[in-house]
């Protein structure tokens, strides 16, 4: 099964349940309103460093922000001894 991003990560949920907008985050991160509501609806998604970063501005833990059970492996894939 091929990993297609949808979903992946929750940012957007976060910012509701604060009850903050993009514009606020944007402002936080230095960025543009546009990345950030790509980001939300999952059109693109933030490095790492950016989702730690936001993880600590919003004060949530890396993994609230990421939906794990979204990533997939896939099942064809066989790791071998070299």
């Amino acid at each position: 099964m091929v990993n297609d991003n949808k979903n992946l990560n929750r940012i957007k949920v976060v910012l509701a349940e604060k009850n903050l907008p993009n514009k606020w985050l944007a402002e936080q991160l230095g960025r543009d309103q546009t990345t950030i509501s790509k980001w939300c609806n999952n059109v693109a998604q933030p490095p790492l460093e950016t989702l730690m970063k936001i993880a600590h501005i919003l004060e949530v833990n890396l993994n609230d922000l990421v939906r794990f059970e979204a990533l997939h492996t896939p099942d064809s894939i066989v790791l071998k001894n070299v």
